[in-house]
């Protein structure tokens, strides 16, 4: 978005008035952290920095409408077919939502003073950092971090070729496009609350419009912001020439700035990022249908949600640490059919 300025210059009796745009805005200054960066060893913390800052990670669950509300989606899926294990449901939701959003999750091993582990819990990827010995350290308020040994963390991470310290999530494709959204919307806001949309050059080149009513002018047209910027304006000029005053469209953003466009061309690059079908997506389409979302699920949980269970799964229960009864149950049948119709697995 930008301002308006007025500036006012006089040569001979000639008065003539420009109306300036000010410098362009940055709209999103609140999404910057998601880039990727080299893996730095911060030897002062003695721990690898995450290559994608996680704070970052998060404010982007609110930049879209549509990237937040699918990873919510993905995680109760997966959480949903937990069945028994050493978490508890809710707990179990939290890991898969650190899976999903940071590309990694850890899991701490609760031991009793014999060393047995008789208990799992989940620790929050946003703070949880690696050593290059392979121990971790969760990051507390107040500057302090706690330490837990390699032996006592089961760390879950999605590959990432690129470094193997840390996992990588696997929605990074679509970021832009999540972005590009957030800055239509931001500005579409922005634009109909402040006011800025003149665009236009008012031109006045009649000889008979006094002093008085130029300068009544000048202060309408710089005020015309907020609250009624979409009120018209009455000029009078008697005797006045024709042409005198005219209206030169710089743009017209409310008919030509290809809004809807934006928001459903992004809307749809959010969801192949997160390879999320539309028909689970809460879209209503426009006109017809998309067809059967029983059969749509189906496929997405064949193969989406019955692997991510599966790692989720073999990481747990390959610890010899980890006794029988703590070990993860999923539920990954797939015979999910409407009612009163076949199972598709038949």
């Amino acid at each position: 978005m930008t301002d308006i300025q007025v500036t006012t210059t006089e040569s001979q009796n000639n008065e003539s008035v420009m109306f300036s745009f000010g410098e362009p805005e940055i709209m999103n200054k609140d999404f910057t952290n998601y880039e990727y960066s080299e893996l730095f060893y911060n030897y002062a913390e003695d721990y690898w920095e995450p290559p994608l800052d996680r704070k970052g990670l998060n404010k982007l669950t609110r930049a879209n409408a549509y990237h937040g509300s699918i990873l919510m989606a993905r995680r109760n899926m997966i959480a949903g077919r937990y069945q028994k294990g050493g978490m508890t449901k809710q707990q179990m939701q939290s890991c898969v939502h650190d899976f999903l959003e940071c590309g990694d999750a850890g899991i701490l091993k609760l031991r009793n003073h014999f060393g047995q582990v008789i208990g799992l819990h989940p620790l929050p990827s946003m703070y949880l950092r690696k050593n290059k010995k392979g121990d971790f350290w969760l990051l507390e308020r107040d500057d302090k971090k706690r330490k837990y040994k390699k032996e006592d963390v089961i760390f879950i991470k999605q590959y990432d070729p690129v470094q193997q310290v840390y996992g990588g999530p696997d929605y990074l494709g679509c970021v832009q496009s999540a972005l590009l959204s957030n800055d239509a919307t931001t500005f579409r806001r922005r634009y109909y609350k402040n006011g800025l949309h003149m665009g236009f050059i008012f031109y006045a080149t009649d000889p008979n419009l006094s002093k008085e009513d130029e300068e009544d002018l000048k202060e309408k047209m710089t005020s015309s912001r907020g609250v009624g910027n979409f009120r018209s304006m009455f000029v009078n000029i008697p005797n006045g020439k024709e042409k005198g005053i005219q209206l030169i469209p710089v743009g017209d953003i409310a008919t030509k700035d290809e809004f809807e466009n934006i928001k459903n061309i992004t809307a749809q690059e959010v969801l192949t990022g997160h390879r999320f079908p539309v028909e689970l997506a809460a879209i209503i389409p426009n006109g017809g249908t998309r067809g059967d979302p029983i059969k749509f699920n189906y496929v997405y949980n064949e193969n989406e949600v019955i692997p991510a269970c599966q790692i989720l799964m073999d990481s747990i229960n390959s610890d010899p640490e980890i006794p029988k009864h703590l070990q993860f149950e999923f539920d990954i049948s797939n015979e999910m059919a409407a009612p009163g119709t076949t199972s598709l697995n038949q």
